[in-house]
């Protein structure tokens, strides 16, 4: 396919663009796609699931928690990385975050 550049108008310069970064990003993320498939069927071909496999060798250990929410024990949060909502509630209510120190 062959384009004039210097026949176009700005705006259909613009156009153009804009079109061909959408498929770029369509381009990627169809490629990451069929990359996990593959990923997954040799996961699966040695017995694991790809989840398994990069749990084991993703971060590392996620910390020990700091803080625990008093409505639902089992939802903690280490004080490091993104806020959970629960958290983001509570300060947003006005309450010290102390209060939900374990």
């Amino acid at each position: 396919m062959q384009i004039e550049l210097n026949t176009l108008s700005k705006d259909e310069l613009v156009k153009l663009k804009t079109d061909v970064e959408k498929a770029l990003k369509t381009i990627d993320a169809r490629r990451k796609a069929e990359a996990k498939k593959a990923a997954d069927e040799a996961a699966k071909a040695f017995g694991f699931s790809l989840d398994e496999l990069v749990s084991d060798s993703g971060k590392g250990t996620k910390g020990v928690p700091k803080y625990a929410n008093p409505d639902d024990a089992s939802q903690t949060w280490t004080g490091r990385g993104r806020k959970p909502n629960w958290v983001i509630a509570w300060t947003e209510a006005g309450k010290s975050l102390d209060d939900l120190a374990i």
